[in-house]
């Protein structure tokens, strides 16, 4: 018999060096950003992780003009889920460039601004991507161990045919064992009040069995949103209110007459009037004049 040892012995050490190779090869799984290192995240679904935002890209809530009902609205029922009280879901829907999405990050520092001057915890806004909404029970997982509180902020959200995707997303606000942490809350925008196309919904009232049964699981997703706010295309003197405000605290001096004329020549040329159109123009003018808008 051969005083030799096992041979299988003898490759523990190769081994070992292999797996060691292999995983400084492997790159490591990046850690959220703390949850006090900012007052925005972005969540990334690939590695179920949270993204600090440094800056938010925001309008301040005093240049959002012709909105006001909706401003109020928004303001008060965060107020409310900030301190603690009980607080509605929102869904923002309507015309496109009326400011939907900055009115909810505007509304966030605004509210944010009030708590830190009464020395109270900032709400955290949390933004989650419309493709990304399927990961949204692993996020909510992670947020419910937090004690901060959270603003979950969907843009543009929406579904087409042959999106299931809706199912989880009304589990998780309302109808699931779990239901929404105490500590979230969740605020979409989208162009559709009922969040789906109306032959989506058409066709499923002409072709179902029960046609009213088919709808109602289509439409029964907004009303897991509390408070339904919309927004509708401004009229003229609304958006000229708009360009003013831009125009006086960014310091662009133009007549009036000039800036009424040139603001009402580019919406034309734009094909409509919007917050959204009254920004470009405003940037466009700026460029013209040589400022800037910081």
């Amino acid at each position: 018999m051969s005083d030799e040892g096992n041979p299988i012995d003898s490759l523990g050490p190769a081994l070992t060096r292999i797996a060691e190779a292999l995983e400084r090869l492997s790159p490591s799984k990046p850690a959220s950003a703390p949850m006090d290192s900012a007052d925005a995240f972005i969540w990334s679904s690939e590695d179920d992780r949270l993204e600090a935002v440094v800056q938010v890209n925001r309008v301040d809530l005093e240049l959002l003009k012709g909105i006001e009902r909706q401003r109020d609205a928004l303001m008060q029922n965060t107020t409310r889920f900030a301190a603690g009280l009980p607080a509605n879901n929102a869904l923002l829907w309507g015309a496109r460039g009326m400011g939907k999405s900055s009115l909810v990050k505007a509304v966030h520092a605004m509210v944010n601004r009030d708590r830190r001057a009464e020395r109270q915890p900032a709400l955290a806004l949390v933004e989650i991507h419309r493709e990304d909404i399927p990961s949204l029970p692993r996020l909510l997982a992670a947020l419910r161990e937090q004690e901060r509180r959270f603003i979950l902020f969907c843009d543009d959200l929406s579904f087409d045919d042959a999106d299931t995707s809706y199912k989880s997303l009304k589990a998780v606000l309302e109808g699931g064992i779990e239901g929404r942490p105490e500590n979230v809350i969740f605020y979409a925008t989208s162009n559709r009040r009922h969040l789906m196309p109306r032959d989506m919904i058409e066709n499923e009232r002409s072709t179902a069995i029960h046609a009213s049964e088919a709808v109602e699981e289509k439409v029964s997703l907004s009303d897991r949103f509390g408070l339904w706010l919309g927004f509708h295309n401004c009229d003229q003197d609304t958006f000229l209110s708009m360009i003013r405000g831009y125009a006086e605290r960014y310091g662009l001096e133009l007549a009036e007459d000039r800036l009424a004329a040139e603001a009402n020549e580019w919406s034309i040329t734009r094909g409509g009037r919007s917050g959204r159109v009254a920004w470009q123009f405003v940037q466009d003018l700026a460029g013209r004049l040589g400022r800037r808008l910081d």
